[in-house]
């Protein structure tokens, strides 16, 4: 029987896996186009993404966040 060679995520890996996850649902788009993009390559630390996701905020994204402020006395 052969032994099966397998690998891991890095940390970097996993961060633009999350990445992906956050564009897509701020854009309410389907994150499999995104995924199935990935440029991956094998590094010390497991699998890399070469070209992690970007997601960009602005007031038009923020508008509607509820974020905890300073609470008044």
């Amino acid at each position: 029987m052969t032994e099966v060679q397998h690998t891991n995520l890095s940390k970097q890996a996993i961060g633009a896996l999350m990445m992906a996850l956050q564009k897509s649902l701020m854009e309410q788009s389907d994150i499999v186009p995104v995924l199935e993009g990935f440029k991956m390559t094998n590094s010390p630390e497991g699998l890399v993404v070469l070209n992690p996701p970007l997601v960009k905020f602005n007031e038009d994204t923020t508008a509607d966040w509820d974020v905890v402020r300073d609470q008044p006395e």
